[in-house]
């Protein structure tokens, strides 16, 4: 089974706890705090690689989490670090935020990676927090808890050329005859249900004029294809990627009009994204070894030719036009790719307008109420919450000064916070006193 596309979720570690000790030695007894700090927890990145064509792995196993950082210890020694957890997917394979559905990342080239949950932050030990008016403070840091998150992983084949068309016109045949694939052949709509690449060798070797492509032989589309019928969405992502589209048409068919498969083709790429119908396509009119495609020729050649579109009458099964229908997509192919050159060589940055981009600050928060609780939302408040051991008096006390700076306190009373009500910083909840 061909596994394109997934949904995972990824935990980072934890960073490891500050530690709370004291120096107890024969000759220093109370020689002060010497709790070391704690672990950073492992990320959890996403790499491209070679070894890998479907995201199967991810088929049945869907939850990873990197190794947390460990505890602070006495001494002032710092825990160890949390290892860096790396989840492998094929080169194509694009990330995107399973809440939001961002786009994260696109993979392309062995050896490309994406950090997608970054590991907490490891507490500070009580040897922090030893001030002259406050030498043995029995205050630590919990470790910051590691980001978390659902993704989203669909692969999208990386191929130069796309065969695309109705299911039986004969792109699996025409694949099996120009390159060295192997894919099931046989005389039934959608035979292909996955798929399938292989390599296009155009030239003479050693003459120094040899050129090669991939060329995927994309599943049979239908109408509708666009809206998911017929398994429509699993197929279209992987045209997007190609440069050039060879559109097959069944020469042969009795029951159906060339032009009109072409036309409704075409509506599908272009439902399904805009961009795929501005794509360069050849007209291939394959079955010419049959009499009802070769009556059929002349007027879709005219038909063809009258739209612009470079038109082909080919063989597949006969090897008949094969040679030639791949030399001009090979040259067609280098064209396109000098234009892309020459496209991004040109492109030039404009000047700055003055405009000032500033990102939202660090310590920005919003406080809601819902369902009578108190929710305050931000980035440094949550992580703040988070690493306050609420177990020690202190750290609450410190935590309690800490809110008031940032004007959290402030905000929760004009949001209306009454002693005894419940409010929550991310994952915690705490009771509001007075």
């Amino acid at each position: 089974m061909f596994y394109d596309h997934t949904k995972i979720f990824v935990k980072a570690g934890d960073g490891g706890n500050g530690s709370i000790h004291f120096r107890r030695e024969k000759f220093a007894p109370r020689g002060g705090p010497d709790g070391g700090d704690g672990g950073k927890g492992g990320s959890l990145y996403i790499e491209a690689t070679t070894d890998l064509n479907t995201l199967v792995d991810y088929r049945y196993r869907q939850h990873f989490k990197a190794t947390p950082g460990e505890a602070g210890a006495r001494q002032k020694m710092h825990g160890a670090a949390g290892e860096d957890t790396t989840l492998y997917v094929p080169c194509g394979t694009v990330v995107r935020d399973g809440e939001s559905g961002e786009l994260i990342a696109d993979l392309v080239e062995a050896g490309q990676n994406v950090m997608v949950a970054r590991g907490g932050r490891g507490g500070l030990g009580n040897v922090h927090f030893a001030t002259s008016t406050h030498q043995a403070p029995r205050e630590a840091q919990n470790g910051e808890p590691g980001e978390e998150r659902w993704i989203m992983l669909e692969l999208r084949l990386i191929a130069d050329v796309g065969l695309v068309g109705y299911p039986n016109a004969g792109k699996s045949t025409l694949l099996s005859v120009v390159t060295a694939a192997r894919p099931k052949i046989a005389d039934y709509p959608f035979t292909t249900l996955t798929p399938n690449l292989g390599v296009v060798a155009v030239g003479q070797p050693g003459s120094g004029d040899e050129f090669g492509f991939v060329l995927a032989d994309i599943p049979g589309l239908i109408e509708g294809a666009a809206q998911g019928i017929g398994l429509g969405h699993e197929f279209l992502r992987h045209v997007q990627r190609t440069r050039l589209l060879l559109h097959v048409l069944d020469g042969a068919s009795l029951d159906r009009d060339p032009w009109q498969d072409f036309l409704a083709i075409n509506k599908e790429l272009h439902n399904y994204d805009e961009l795929l119908a501005t794509r360069p396509q050849v007209v291939v009119f394959n079955k010419m070894d049959l009499a009802e495609a070769q009556e059929r020729w002349p007027e879709l050649k005219a038909k063809a030719e009258e739209q612009g579109y470079p038109a082909f009458a080919i063989s597949a099964a006969a090897h008949q036009g094969t040679e030639e229908l791949m030399a001009f997509a090979a040259k067609r192919l280098l064209e396109i790719k000098r234009d892309e050159e020459e496209r991004a060589a040109s492109q030039v940055v404009p000047d700055m307008d003055g405009t000032v981009l500033r990102p939202q600050p660090v310590d920005a928060f919003t406080v809601t109420k819902v369902e009578g609780v108190y929710i305050v939302s931000g980035k440094r408040v949550e992580r703040t919450v988070s690493m306050t051991n609420q177990d020690s008096d202190e750290s609450m006390d410190r935590l309690q000064v800490t809110l008031s700076k940032m004007g959290v306190t402030k905000a929760l009373e004009e949001a209306g916070v009454k002693a005894g009500d419940r409010v929550r910083f991310g994952k915690v909840e705490l009771y509001w006193g007075e």
